[in-house]
This record gives C-alpha cells, structure tokens and sequence, in this order.
C-alpha cells in the first residue's frame, strides 16, 4: 500500500468549478496533486491550499494524446473532470476520455475517475447525453477498473445556475423554462467528497458507476424559488410555454443565446439518480441540501448588499 504522502493524482480540470474542490479534498488528505491544464495558470489560485511541495501544474489539452500522457506520468491516480457543452465536445467526451484512459492504463495508474453525467444516452439526439454515454465506453474499454460518477446538477459559490438565476431576478419577472422537470441538486463540497474518496480507494470503488444526488428532487421550478428565497428577493415566475422554449433553442447556436438545442432536449427528461443506482450514501456522505447552504453566497443580492442571516427552510418536491 502506498503512502499518501507518496500518491500523485492528476487532476484534469482541476481549476474548474468542481476541479478547485476535489484538490482541495485531496490536499486534506496529505496527497500530491497536479492538474493539467490547457493554461496552468488559470488554477494557480489552488496553491494556497497545499504545502510546499505538495502541488503540481502541467500544460496539458485532452485532445491531445502525446500531452495527456506527459501529465500523468507517475500518476497512482487519475481524475478526468473535463465536459463541454459546445466546441469539441466529441472530442472531449468520447476522444479525450479515452486518451486519458489510456494514459492512465499506461502509466501504471491504480486508480481512475471519469466524471459523467446523469441522463447520458448513446442513442440520444443531444450530442452532450450521446457523447457523455460514448466517452463512459471508451473509458471502460481503456480502464476497466475506472469508477464512474454521473452527477445531477452541482450547486455552490461559483456554479452558473443559482448565480445567475439570482442575478436575473432583479428583473420584473423570471421566466421558468421546463418548469415541471425534475433535478436532484449536490452541493459542489459533497461531490468532490466523493471524487476524492473514489481516487484514494480503487479497492472499495473501482469499476463501478455511481449516480450521485443531493437528498432533495426538485423540478425546475422549486429550484428558483429556493433561489430567490436563498438571495431574499422576490419577483413574479412566468412559465414559458414548450413551443416558445424551442423556438428560442433553436436559435441556440447565436453569442449569448440562453438555451441551446442540446439544452433543451436534455431538459425533456428528468435528471435525478436511476432507482436501484448506487449514489452517494455508497461513500458514507451526508448529502447538504440546497436551502441549508446557498444563502451563504446568494446573500449579496438582498438589498443593500447584506448576507442573509439565516438558513431557508424548503419543501421540495420529491
């Protein structure tokens, strides 16, 4: 067995939203890490989380094999948080997934862990749930012993939903776009809880494939009101009717448009862990709701810029 203070884990996208927390989780656990990076310096924040000598950088893109295997030299372990909603994602999902895989093989990795997503389908139109569910082939046929997590939505401090939901509530009203569709949130903290364990304990979680949930399922529309509960602000929720959502998605390929096609199709079916799935009790975590934590960060829309003070009680649906 191989001493902590002797483990390497290579993270890609490590200076990502849930990048930032995995290492973080990691360096607690007195191991090595380096992330590789299309541009390392875009993580150097991460340092101060660890000791001298304790963290790595390397340039490396995970379309590019040659790169990918340079970064994970010497590796005892492998995280592949990488996922792109446009641009390469083939590339990434299905070629860069198992350019990792194979590197990790090759390097003599013990551990691997490929970052997924709940709802991935090989027979899907949407090419993020067809190439999410082709990478996960490509990664089992290069490392069998991989772990895989499928993660529903991640909420914390610097995600992209809760903020800016929160940010468009200073507006007359919030349009709710598939109202009725169902997420089961995970706080960012409690997924790369689990990432790290997966990493430093192949024996127990290698090979296997988790769904991983918050304790609370909750359509679209329970979501912005724990939103503008959790920021304390209040405004009116317009529903947007299904042939308006599709007619905005499908002009989805413009700058800043807010829904795009692939958006919208995986919007049409519930994203919340398979019943019967291994999820996230697998690595003895007590998942954090949405309500118990998101004032922390959502405070400062209240009115004068004040934090809110107290914890928001939801009922969400289940």
């Amino acid at each position: 067995m191989i001493e902590r203070s002797e483990q390497l884990v290579t993270i890609f996208g490590g200076g990502g939203f849930i990048g930032r927390y995995v290492c973080e989780m990691l360096l607690k656990g007195g191991v090595r890490v380096r992330v590789a990076a299309r541009n390392p310096r875009s993580a150097y924040f991460i340092q101060p989380l660890g000791q001298v000598g304790q963290f790595g950088f390397v340039r490396a893109d995970i379309t590019n094999a040659d790169s990918v295997r340079r970064a994970v030299a010497d590796s005892t372990a492998v995280v592949n948080l990488c996922g792109v909603m446009k641009g390469k994602v083939r590339g990434t999902h299905v070629d860069g997934a198992r350019n990792v895989a194979e590197a990790a093989r090759a390097a003599g990795a013990e551990a691997l862990v490929h970052i997924s997503a709940i709802g991935n389908d090989a027979s899907s139109d949407a090419q993020y749930a067809r190439t999410k569910a082709e990478g996960e082939a490509a990664v089992r046929g290069a490392f069998p012993g991989a772990t895989i997590i499928r993660p529903s939505l991640v909420f914390g401090p610097e995600d992209q939903i809760t903020n800016r939901l929160a940010g468009l509530a200073r507006l007359p009203f919030l349009p709710v776009i598939a109202g009725q569709t169902k997420f089961q949130p995970v706080y960012v903290r409690d997924l790369a809880q689990a990432i790290a364990k997966a990493a430093l304990e192949p024996e127990v979680h290698g090979g296997k494939t988790y769904e991983i949930g918050g304790p609370q399922a909750m359509s679209m529309r329970d979501l912005h009101v724990a939103v503008l509960e959790a920021s304390g602000q209040s405004t009116d929720l317009i529903d947007v009717p299904p042939f308006i959502a599709r007619l905005m998605a499908s002009f989805g390929w413009l700058p800043g448009a807010p829904l795009t096609r692939d958006q919208w199709l995986m919007l049409q079916r519930d994203n919340v862990p398979a019943d019967g799935a291994d999820g996230i009790d697998a690595f003895g975590i007590d998942p954090v709701p949405i309500a118990a934590v998101a004032y922390e960060w959502l405070g400062r829309f209240h009115k004068g810029g004040k934090f809110a003070g107290r914890r928001i009680n939801l009922t969400a649906t289940s």
